[in-house]
């Protein structure tokens, strides 16, 4: 039986709050990076701020990104 003394508000111990804590952050970390890589490949697809002649000046950016998105399949 836990002792109610090394029992936090949360009612985990020390050592339980330490091991949620962790998958916490590893889950942020790994959700983090898929959020990172998708706002990359929206960019690559549409940037958000066009050119001044808008979209249209915007032609050597879509052909980095065909010629760059084969490689990342």
């Amino acid at each position: 039986m836990v002792d109610s003394s090394n029992v936090s508000f949360s009612g985990l111990t020390e050592s339980e709050a330490q091991e949620v804590h962790g998958f916490f952050i590893q889950g942020f970390l790994i959700f983090t990076a898929i959020a990172i890589v998708a706002h990359i490949l929206v960019w690559l697809w549409r940037p958000w701020i066009p050119g001044p002649d808008g979209y249209a000046s915007l032609e050597g950016v879509n052909q980095t990104a065909q010629a760059l998105l084969p490689m990342l399949a």
